[in-house]
């Protein structure tokens, strides 16, 4: 089973090297990647509704889903699966951008990602506009660069989704609860 699953994940890899590689993507998928980087556009966002008075419980939440993340994702899951990285396991696959340290699965990108996108969509359909294809390039762009497997990136989508509204619930609800009582 695990040889069929790692090679559907290569055959995904190879036809989107093979029909979607070209200049214009690589410079917009760089552009996805570096801004998932260490989470750095969901920790700046999570960031300023930390200081926003009208957006703090939001950025409470958000807050709690990337340290989950951290913590799921980078600390635990990584180091126990401990699955090489796509170019690690075919050394002749080059690499666009410079190769990223560490473990492959669950992919952070696309935890931390999805994790930002379910809590951003479930407070406001608006913000869902743009935090969901935010993921959904950021989390792309770890396949077109080959950094990721297929099942990295739909692990961590999943993880991410699912860590994002059990957060919202936990936190946004705690707030309503709070509102209905002070009535």
């Amino acid at each position: 089973m695990a040889d069929a699953i790692y090679s559907i994940d290569f055959t995904v890899l190879e036809f989107i090297h093979e029909h979607l590689s070209c200049g214009f993507m690589d410079v917009l998928m760089k552009i996805f990647t570096y801004a998932g980087n260490g989470g750095a556009v969901w920790i700046a966002l999570t960031l300023i509704l930390l200081f926003t008075k009208k957006h703090r419980r939001l950025g409470i939440a958000m807050a709690i889903g990337l340290v989950s993340c951290l913590v799921i994702g980078n600390l635990l899951m990584k180091n126990l699966i401990a699955r090489d990285r796509p170019f690690i396991a075919r050394p002749e696959i080059l690499l666009a951008i410079s190769p990223p340290s560490g473990y492959s699965f669950p992919s952070g990108h696309s935890f931390s990602s999805f994790v930002s996108a379910a809590i951003l969509a479930r407070y406001s359909s608006k913000a869902a506009v743009i935090a969901i294809p935010s993921a959904v390039l950021i989390a792309f762009s770890r396949l077109y660069f080959s950094v990721h497997f297929p099942t990295d990136v739909l692990c961590g989508t999943a993880l991410g989704i699912i860590t994002g509204l059990v957060v919202y619930r936990l936190v946004m609800t705690k707030q309503n609860n709070a509102a209905l009582e002070n009535k």
